[in-house]
């Protein structure tokens, strides 16, 4: 598969609320194991979310160029500098704060 250029970034809209929340927690974390990963998840979500579900979401974050895996002793996942414009895009419409064009009054 190849690498999405810019134009080809990924909105965090099309992405589900599990991906969006992975994104987060290795914005304020850092470089984390899927183990913590999937400790702050359950700690956050009501439902049970299972080891294997956020490690494929995680895989699916990578084939966007959102998070990178290194695998040393252990394997850890980081933001990539994609990751980060995508959650900054995502903060500013959360605020207000985006660029609007042709929306109505």
């Amino acid at each position: 598969m190849s690498r999405p250029t810019e134009n080809d970034a990924i909105s965090l809209a099309d992405l589900s609320a599990t991906h969006r929340d992975l994104l987060w927690i290795l914005s304020q974390a850092g470089p984390s194991e899927s183990g913590l990963l999937h400790h702050a998840l359950t700690d956050y979500y009501t439902d049970r979310i299972d080891q294997t579900r956020v490690r494929d979401s995680l895989e699916e974050l990578i084939e966007h160029d959102l998070v990178t895996k290194q695998a040393h002793d252990t394997t850890e996942y980081r933001l990539t500098e994609s990751g980060r414009r995508a959650l900054a895009a995502r903060q500013a419409w959360q605020a207000g704060t985006h660029n609007v064009s042709g929306g109505h009054e």
